[in-house]
């Protein structure tokens, strides 16, 4: 069984084109739908947190004042991934800042990501929300820990994938709803879910 990794940011806003960072990460390391391994960690990119983001996060500045230097950190976050594929939750957002954390380190961000936030937008159209939280309660999934902290958001982003497996197995008969899969489904007008779904089915 391949392994998969959930990976989740914390920052200091939205854009990295425009300055902001990471101030920590979290990554979830999926193997047949259990969770196997967790990296974790606070890092200091030299860029103040402004304070509404510490009211979201809960992260100060003095926090990541003492934390490991953000290179540092996502050198270790590379290492940890390897060549697993990567999967967020809103997808995009953690993709800009893993990028931009690993070119700032001087490192490769060769993975392309799979999103929970599109995959469940395909799936789970009824869904009164998209967003994480609220897609965590529709199902009826644990929650990990305090919210808009990375490893409890990406423990929270695994379960949901784990759901979203499940339920394309005993709903769609999906023998191997592998990354391939997820990638295409991901990708795929609505219009087009059930062609896509019978083209799999069993397969």
């Amino acid at each position: 069984m391949n392994l998969t990794a959930v990976i989740d940011f914390e920052t200091t806003g939205i854009s990295p084109g425009g300055g902001d960072r990471a101030t920590e990460v979290a990554i979830v390391l999926v193997e047949g739908g259990r969770v196997v391994d967790r990296f974790q960690s606070l890092m200091n990119a030299g860029v103040r947190i402004p304070g509404f983001i510490t009211q979201l996060t809960g992260i100060t500045n003095a926090m990541v004042a003492g934390a490991p230097d953000a290179a540092q950190v996502i050198g270790e976050a590379s290492r940890f991934v390897g060549a697993a594929p990567l999967v967020a939750h809103n997808a995009s957002f953690d993709r800009r800042f893993w990028q931009a954390e690993l070119s700032h380190a001087g490192l490769a961000a060769p993975q392309p990501f799979i999103c929970t936030l599109l995959l469940s937008r395909r799936l789970y159209p009824q869904a009164p929300s998209h967003k994480l939280g609220a897609l965590v309660d529709y199902h009826g999934l644990a929650r990990t820990g305090q919210a808009h902290r990375a490893l409890a958001d990406a423990e929270m982003a695994a379960g949901l994938l784990g759901q979203i497996q499940h339920d394309l197995r005993v709903r769609h008969r999906v023998a191997r709803p592998d990354h391939a899969l997820l990638m295409a489904l991901q990708r795929c007008a609505r219009a087009a879910l059930g062609t896509l779904m019978a083209r799999h089915a069993d397969a």
